[in-house]
């Protein structure tokens, strides 16, 4: 008898013949898309949001909720926190010869910078983002917390620590969780900028990452979402403990001061797989890293 598990990997092969790498205008100033194996909406309604909604074609089951995934929330800098968060802001989007779309927040008197983010599928279950800042003055300890809310069945949540350890964020390592880069990290997570109201948070610091991995995984199916990013792009991953009703996982982009007039880029990719191997999981983000 053959398990879900084969029964997963050739409906996804079936997919993958008919992948179509392209997202595709749609009403409102939404972009469609339907790679195979996935399937959804990037900026529904027009809205300065992820892919939302998501679902894995070969199951149909669903990958995202409230924001959903991919999307440029929190943005810091110089002590303060600019708006609540990017959704709420104004954007503009194109798309590109290659089916890519860029996402652009012009300057504003209250966002001394521009702020582009361009999504591009790189294979059939597999996303990359490009987040991309101008500043109009020098900013000081810039960050761009990209993400990603996924559905309820994904209840387990983990990060590759120092040492190859995947640490899971159990409820009794405290109810925020982030691993930092190193020292220099932690001094930025620790500056403030999570005390400022509204929903300030109260991170718990775990150990260091190994390199930027992060798994959220549906236990029951064995569908999982890895999210990496290049360790010089990356700062910080964060996530709520794995249970709570976020299901969600964060990425602190960039982390570091810029130059008025620099043009600073952070890159991270978002991989759908289905019961992958740990070892897997690294191999693929060597691949990653690699520029394949």
């Amino acid at each position: 008898m053959r398990t879900p598990t084969l029964l997963l990997a050739a409906a996804g092969a079936l997919c993958c013949a008919a992948a179509d790498l392209r997202f595709h205008p749609a009403e409102g100033g939404a972009f469609q898309f339907d790679t195979g194996v996935l399937k959804g909406t990037l900026r529904a309604q027009g809205r300065s949001i992820g892919l939302l909604p998501v679902t894995h074609a070969p199951t149909g089951a669903p990958m995202a909720r409230s924001m959903g995934l991919f999307g440029v929330y929190r943005v810091f800098s110089d002590g303060r926190r600019y708006g609540n968060g990017m959704w709420d802001f104004p954007s503009q989007a194109t798309p590109a010869g290659d089916g890519a779309v860029t996402v652009r927040w012009p300057p504003a008197d209250e966002r001394p910078f521009e702020l582009q983010a361009v999504y591009r599928w790189s294979g059939p279950a597999s996303l990359d983002i490009e987040v991309s800042v101008r500043p109009e003055r020098d900013l000081h300890g810039f960050e761009a917390f990209l993400a990603s809310y996924f559905a309820e069945r994904f209840t387990s949540s983990t990060v590759l620590a120092k040492g190859g350890r995947w640490l899971a964020a159990d409820r009794d390592n405290g109810a925020w969780q982030m691993f930092p880069r190193g020292p220099e990290a932690v001094s930025l997570i620790r500056d403030g900028r999570w005390k400022i109201p509204p929903n300030p948070v109260d991170w718990v610091v775990r150990p260091e990452f190994d390199e930027p991995i992060a798994v959220r995984r549906d236990p029951a199916s064995g569908l999982a979402a890895a999210i990496m990013a290049p360790a010089q792009d990356c700062f910080a991953i964060a996530t709520p403990e794995q249970e709570d009703s976020h299901y969600s996982l964060y990425f602190s982009l960039f982390g570091r001061d810029l130059k008025k007039g620099e043009t600073a880029r952070a890159r991270a990719r978002l991989l759908v797989l289905t019961a992958p191997r740990e070892e897997r999981i690294r191999d693929l983000y060597r691949e990653y890293t690699r520029g394949k």
